[in-house]
């Protein structure tokens, strides 16, 4: 038994700590603290950090800070201790007048996070003010005749403390005529009466001296006096007598001027002059109750007069009196007390304090961005506001305290969408009809670098001659970033590598700021037909963002290689060629070939010869073929030609301006009975020759099937592409580009629909693709299966060159076919 009652002890101790522990947490947001007024600065209020929650350390670096509407510096904290204490005088009097609670609101606020705890202190009155009367002196006149008993009013004294410091006693200087009669606590509203105990007698006591003090009830005690003069007055003993002692009104506030608020009535059993009453308010009424209200002194009507404003005064007390012309007057007195009744005249008032000037677009949600306090000088329904936002913004309203409210962030920003919100407070109080308040708030938002620098297309394509000058302007790049300021301030560079053995920024370079790419050096076509790198966009925000683009940087050919001979035989250098021709050939007869290639391309590797004219004009037997190179008898020789013929063969190329080189071809004529027989061994290679033409042939159809077939699939690729590629812009149009292939039995052409684009600066683009395909030379025997094997692959190129259609460079294939068969063959391939 005795362990069991010790456990439930326990337990019920527990569970104490438990209540007392919720209770603390739900408070922990509002402090309450107490303070007497006029207490001396530096006077200790509370540890408000303690009791917070917070840490001495961290009150500076959260910005530890009080605020407190409309309150001045009355109290402030130590930061160094958290202690809060009384900077100024407080004067309880002059924040809450005759309020039964007074306190002081403070709201602390501390940042990172941002909290806001509200903290209430509590003003305790002291017994600093005396009992005032409303005047030192006060003279009444009492007539003689005046019955035992008669009642006459005084103005009573006001502290301007509350409870026991304005709880007030009155005592009257001893006398043998007069005793003071004070109302009840319920019957404050009545005021102090002289009561007379004893008859006067004018010719006794003409005149009466007495002392009303008023003691209130606070330690040490403070005291307020009022001397009474009485003048005994002989005849006229009725006094005017009004139907109630006091009167009870309400009035609504704003009522307009000449308003009746009441009828007072006040009879006198005199008759003549002495019973004819005068109404007045009392001789020590206020100027502000002369302003609200006036008194027909006939009638007795009391009627609105100014202003009658609820948050001004809630009460007034109207002390009125009935006098009549007897000689001398008497007095009645009596007491209007007029409530004033509260309406919906006075709107909600907004207080915004902005915490952040700017807020960032990646703050988080729940981020406090202002504090709005609301208040209305009404009360009851018409003092309960509301508060709401503008809608469709992304902010909301959240209630800290009463009528306390934050504004905090809701959803998430985009400083690129919408870089300011304009904010429309809306206060709105419960009367009918309802008053509101707008407010304006606005909120900008701050940029954060969230966007990368974007270009307008991923790749770039770009044509330009070779042999350009150092420092030559290429292209210009572009990159737009959506942010603002420093975090939209784009630099660019090459994203660096190594082109064959040399540095990328060895050939081109790109300003940081402008973003203009630069050539460093002559580029050359033969060399370096295409240079393909990247360019980096990097903005300056922290961290940097960036992206890449892709340059290609077409190099277009130029004519700078003139033509080059090939050696006239295999492994030998250049020198002059030398055939022996016999004098018995025919007319047509090809008796040796020039070879000659450009290192160019294009038009300006197209090559053709030109045989120059003999010394003295003499008519050569002779003759070049254009495209082939191949020399040839125009006639038949005899014995009228030199044994010894000497031709000079200018090749030129198609360049503008064209470029050209000279051979030398020395003929020896023989007779043919002097030319040498052909020996066995000539005539198997002759054979053998034959037999590996025959092969070519073989080879040459297979190869035709074959490209056939790519062909087709080439075809079905392209079209892929070019429909599923978006359209380049450029400064150059779509052009069709014109395949023509040539021999010496004459030329053909096949148009190709194809857009191309080949930008070279100058003039209008050149499109073409050709390709020359002259005829086989003779003397091909078993012994040059060299040649042989050459001759294949120079067929394969020829006919990739006339069936697959290139994009940018001229391509020119200048290469041997036997047979106008073979051509016959392409012709109707192609057709």
């Amino acid at each position: 038994m005795l362990a069991s009652g010790s456990g439930g002890r326990r337990a019920r101790r527990l569970l104490l700590s438990l209540l007392l522990l919720a209770a603390w947490e739900t408070g922990s947001n509002h402090v309450r603290y107490s303070v007497s007024e006029e207490a001396k600065h530096d006077t200790f209020v509370g540890r408000i950090a303690q009791d917070l929650g917070l840490e001495l350390a961290e009150l500076v670096p959260r910005l530890f800070r009080v605020a407190s509407k409309g309150r001045g510096d009355l109290l402030e904290v130590n930061l160094q201790n958290g202690i809060l204490f009384v900077n100024s005088r407080i004067d309880r009097e002059e924040l809450c007048g005759r309020s039964a609670e007074c306190s002081i609101h403070l709201e602390v606020i501390v940042d990172r996070p941002l909290q806001v705890f509200h903290v209430e202190v509590e003003v305790k009155d002291i017994n600093d003010n005396p009992p005032v009367f409303p005047a030192t002196h006060r003279n009444l006149f009492i007539s003689e005749a005046r019955a035992l008993e008669s009642h006459f009013s005084l103005e009573g004294a006001s502290d301007a403390d509350i409870g026991e410091n304005a709880l007030l006693t009155y005592r009257l200087t001893a006398n043998e005529y007069f005793s003071l009669e004070v109302p009840s606590n319920d019957e404050q509203v009545k005021p102090l009466e002289l009561v007379l105990k004893k008859r006067l007698d004018r010719e006794v006591a003409s005149e009466l001296l007495l002392v009303l003090k008023a003691t209130d009830g606070g330690k040490p005690e403070l005291t307020g006096t009022v001397k009474i003069n009485i003048t005994v007055l002989d005849a006229n003993d009725n006094a005017p007598v009004f139907d109630k002692a006091v009167h009870r009104i309400k009035l609504l506030e704003n009522a307009r001027n000449g308003t009746l608020i009441i009828r007072l009535n006040a009879s006198d059993l005199d008759e003549g002059s002495n019973g004819h009453i005068i109404y007045s308010f009392a001789t020590d009424v206020s100027s502000n109750t002369e302003a609200c209200f006036r008194i027909d002194s006939n009638s007795g009507e009391i009627r609105v007069n100014g202003k009658i404003d609820f948050e001004e005064t809630k009460l007034w007390k109207l002390q009125i009196e009935a006098v009549d012309k007897g000689n001398p007057p008497m007095f009645g007195h009596c007491t209007v007390l007029i409530e004033v009744l509260d309406i919906n005249d006075n709107a909600p008032e907004l207080l915004v304090t902005s915490l952040l000037l700017s807020i960032p677009e990646d703050a988080p949600l729940g981020t406090v961005i202002t504090l709005i306090s609301v208040t209305d000088r009404d009360v009851g329904s018409n003092a309960q506001v509301t508060c709401s936002l503008t809608p469709y913004v992304p902010f909301k309203l959240v209630s800290t305290f009463k009528n306390y409210y934050s504004l905090v962030l809701d959803r998430s920003l985009d400083r690129e969408k919408v870089s300011e919100y304009a904010l429309t407070l809306i206060a709105k109080d419960g009367g009918s009809p309802s008053l509101s308040t707008t407010a304006s708030v606005s909120v900008e938002v701050a940029d954060v670098n969230d966007n990368a620098p974007a270009f307008a297309q991923p790749e770039y394509t770009v044509f330009m001659k070779e042999n350009n000058p150092p420092g030559c302007h290429i292209f210009t790049m572009s990159a737009r970033d959506a942010d603002a300021q420093e975090n939209a301030l784009v630099s660019y560079s090459l994203v660096e590598r190594r082109v064959g053995e040399r540095a990328l920024s060895s050939y081109v370079s790109v300003h940081a700021e402008s973003g203009k790419v630069y050539a460093l050096q002559p580029l050359d076509h033969e060399e370096l037909e295409l240079l393909q790198f990247q360019v980096s966009a990097r903005d300056a925000g922290v961290p940097p963002l960036g992206s890449n683009v892709t340059l290609q940087v077409f190099v277009l050919d130029e004519n700078d290689n003139a033509p080059a001979l090939l050696p006239p035989g295999p492994g030998g250098g250049p020198s002059a060629l030398s055939q022996v021709v016999s004098r018995s050939v025919d007319a047509g007869h090809v008796v040796a070939k020039v070879r000659a290639v450009d290192a160019d391309s294009g038009y300006n590797a197209w090559l053709s010869y030109e045989l120059q004219p003999a010394v003295g004009g003499a008519r050569s037997p002779f003759r070049v073929g254009l495209y082939t190179g191949e020399i040839s008898t125009t006639r038949a020789l005899d014995e009228a030609d030199a044994p010894r013929q000497r031709l000079l063969v200018l090749v030129k190329d198609h360049g503008e301006p064209a470029l050209t080189a000279t051979a030398t071809v020395l003929l020896s004529l023989e007779d043919s009975g002097q030319a040498p027989k052909p020996s066995s061994r000539a005539l198997s290679g002759a054979a053998g020759a034959e037999t590996a033409l025959v092969d070519v042939n073989v080879y040459l159809i297979i190869a035709i099937c074959a490209v056939s077939s790519l062909l087709v699939l080439t075809l079905l690729l392209y079209t892929a592409l070019r429909c599923s590629a978006p359209p380049s812009e450029g400064a150059c149009g779509p052009v069709k580009p014109r395949l023509v292939c040539s021999s010496a039995v004459g030329s053909w052409s096949y148009s190709q629909e194809k857009r191309q684009r080949v930008c070279s600066g100058e003039g209008p683009p050149k499109t073409d693709l050709i390709a020359f395909s002259p005829s086989v030379p003779p003397g091909l025997n078993s012994g040059d299966t060299g040649d042989q094997q050459e001759f294949c692959e120079n067929v394969s190129t020829v006919i990739l060159g006339c069936i697959m259609p290139i994009n940018v460079n001229h391509v020119v294939v200048h290469q041997q076919i036997t047979t106008s068969t073979l051509l016959e063959i392409f012709v109707v391939f192609f057709l």
